[in-house]
């Protein structure tokens, strides 16, 4: 280096994201191929991830442990993935409904997931500001109860990965008829292949019951925090249904029920 020459020293931001380095051999997740995430590629038809967390595993027990921990504890940030092994973190395709429990958390860092769906109890998280689930590739939309969190002003999404975006414009799973009954629907245990989610509890809208008045699914891009993102919606009626916000300029203004969606971007 001669003198007076400037040297330009480039920060990994995600460096310490995902554990050490000795750490990160192998897949740390696994290839998704619910379609083109580099360029634009018609597709008819596209779904939902269908697995189901396997409850047993090391990796899911280990992540129950590291929720009880930064509640008791209060932390401000939470990093789970730093704490797993790579094999632990594949064994991981969701996060626990205890995330509820997590009230003073106000970064959530997912980054390099394996994750395929967050469920709806992050809008619980109500100190959110920050949420970190970049190069999640197999994390393809997020339930519409983020939007309780309305402190969260910072996102990092791997917005090639989702539904309907802006660049490659894929289309939505399409969703089940509206129910009027869920008699016939065990709540607790659904078909993610069909409804998205294993289990639906509440109203994502009015967060009541959702049995007593149906099963009501839509989809509605909204931005959160950073990003746009696509929103399913399990709403108990179609009044609440009715109560959505206008979906983001350029992605549509009313919630739709899937596949190929006309969106504003399209149209010039």
């Amino acid at each position: 280096m001669t003198d007076g020459e400037v040297v330009t020293r480039y920060v990994n931001r995600w460096g310490d994201a995902s554990g050490p380095a000795s750490d990160l051999r192998g897949p740390r997740r696994e290839v998704c191929r619910c379609f083109d995430q580099h360029r634009s590629h018609p597709r008819a038809r596209v779904g939902f991830h269908a697995e189901r967390q396997d409850t047993s595993a090391p990796g899911w027990l280990r992540l129950l442990e590291l929720v009880d921990e930064a509640a008791a504890d209060g932390r401000e940030e939470f990093r789970p993935l730093v704490e797993l092994s790579p094999e632990e973190r594949l064994q991981v395709i969701t996060l626990p409904p205890s995330i509820a429990m997590l009230t003073a958390v106000k970064h959530l860092m997912l980054y390099g997931s394996n994750l395929v769906r967050i469920p709806p109890e992050i809008g619980a998280m109500t100190s959110l500001e920050e949420f970190t689930p970049y190069t999640s590739y197999r994390l393809h939309w997020f339930p519409y109860e983020i939007t309780r969190c309305r402190k969260l002003v910072r996102s990092t999404v791997s917005t090639r990965a989702l539904f309907g975006n802006a660049k490659l414009r894929p289309p939505f799973p399409r969703l089940q008829p509206a129910r009027g009954s869920v008699a016939d629907l065990d709540l607790e245990g659904l078909d993610a292949r069909r409804w998205g989610a294993t289990a639906v509890r509440s109203c994502g809208v009015c967060d009541r019951p959702i049995a007593p008045g149906g099963l009501h699914q839509v989809w509605i891009s909204l931005r959160v925090a950073t990003d746009v993102l696509p929103l399913l919606v399990s709403a108990c009626s179609p009044a609440c249904v009715a109560e959505l916000p206008a979906g983001a300029e350029g992605y549509g203004p009313a919630p739709h029920l899937g596949g190929r969606v006309e969106q504003a971007a399209d149209w010039g």
